[in-house]
């Protein structure tokens, strides 16, 4: 029961179908599906769910953390319903895998070229290119208090000129919904949310036939001058190069005004580690869209993937990509979790990168 307002609420639909609250603080940390009143003046109102990881209840508030990473916070005197539910929800496609392992393999995949241990956190750098190699992996206990550890990461990269963020999962078995409720509430900024995806490469080898596609173990000048990042330094070879097994993949662009031929109209870059395939990069140019060419770039990888024995695929995709996740769901796979970077509050913003 809860306690509201000097009135026992109970409050889920109960095989009576009459509706129960059969939450309480003690859940915080657990995954809970919650109705509320929009309007506690009226009984007769509208309703709303949320489900996500109830991350905290203090005060007579509740927040739950969305799947996507946004905090809801919902009003104890609105609540009507709520239970726990299991921790994430059945998968219906793709390979198994927890949160931890595939946070572990994307990072492998995309090394910075410095790192350093703060217990069991990982303090990652690569002179600013990309936030995924100039960000924190926190991956179990750092060692001390959270308060103590922020400082310790704002310094570390304080030191190296560069702001400080800190990546942190959502929507997943194993996930952190706990540490970003704690994040935004010390004031650190999410930017860049995106998700990890997963699915099988057999899949994508049978898409397509990999026509016309070149294979390399390194990013050739025209690779890099097909790749969205500009200015490619040194720096950003070494974190392309990085990996168990690194594959860059293009297509010769259409003959035609002078240097064309030199930037391929496709290009991808594949990372095989163990039985997993990670794929990135992959870009055409915006005049040859629509014409299979990822798809082609995406198979002549997969191709290589299975080839190396792997037999599972991840992918990362920005929220906002619809042309990406088309393609992708249209071969199988399906969103494991999503991924945020957290800056922090002192940190200032920087160029895109």
């Amino acid at each position: 029961m809860i306690r509201t307002g000097g009135v026992d609420r109970p409050v889920e639909i109960s095989a009576t179908g009459r509706l129960v609250v059969r939450i309480t603080a003690d859940d915080v940390g657990k995954r809970v599906s919650v109705r509320q009143r929009l309007d506690i003046r009226d009984t007769l109102g509208e309703f709303t769910d949320t489900v996500g990881v109830l991350t905290s209840w203090d005060d007579g508030v509740l927040v739950i953390t969305r799947r996507d990473g946004e905090p809801v916070r919902i009003p104890e005197s609105s609540l009507v319903a709520g239970k726990v539910v299991p921790a994430a929800p059945a998968r219906r496609r793709g390979p198994s895998a927890s949160y931890d392992e595939l946070a572990r393999v994307a990072s492998r995949a995309w090394r910075p070229l410095e790192s350093e241990r703060l217990g069991d956190w990982e303090l990652r750098a690569a002179a600013g290119f990309t936030r995924r190699a100039n960000s924190v992996l926190p991956l179990g206990d750092p060692g001390m208090p959270l308060d103590s550890a922020l400082d310790a990461v704002r310094r570390w990269y304080g030191e190296r000129g560069l702001p400080a963020y800190l990546q942190a999962a959502t929507g997943g078995e194993g996930t952190q919904e706990r540490l970003c409720a704690e994040l935004t509430e010390r004031g650190w900024v999410r930017e860049v949310t995106a998700e990890l995806w997963v699915g099988a490469p057999a899949a994508l080898a049978d898409r397509a036939e990999g026509r016309g596609v070149t294979l390399a173990r390194t990013a050739d000048e025209g690779w890099l001058a097909r790749y969205q990042r500009k200015g490619v330094s040194e720096v950003a070879l070494r974190v392309l190069g990085s990996g168990a097994s690194v594959w860059f993949a293009s297509i010769a662009g259409p003959a035609g005004a002078a240097g064309s031929a030199a930037v391929p109209a496709a290009i991808g870059r594949c990372v095989v580690d163990g039985r997993w395939a990670g794929f990135a990069a992959v870009e055409v140019d915006p005049a040859l869209r629509r014409r299979g060419l990822a798809g082609e770039v995406m198979a002549a990888l997969a191709r290589r993937a299975l080839d190396e024995g792997a037999s599972a695929a991840w992918l990362q995709v920005e929220s906002d990509n619809t042309a990406a996740r088309a393609l992708y769901a249209g071969t199988g796979f399906g969103a494991h979790h999503a991924y945020h970077h957290f800056r922090a509050p002192d940190s200032p913003a920087p160029g895109r990168y």
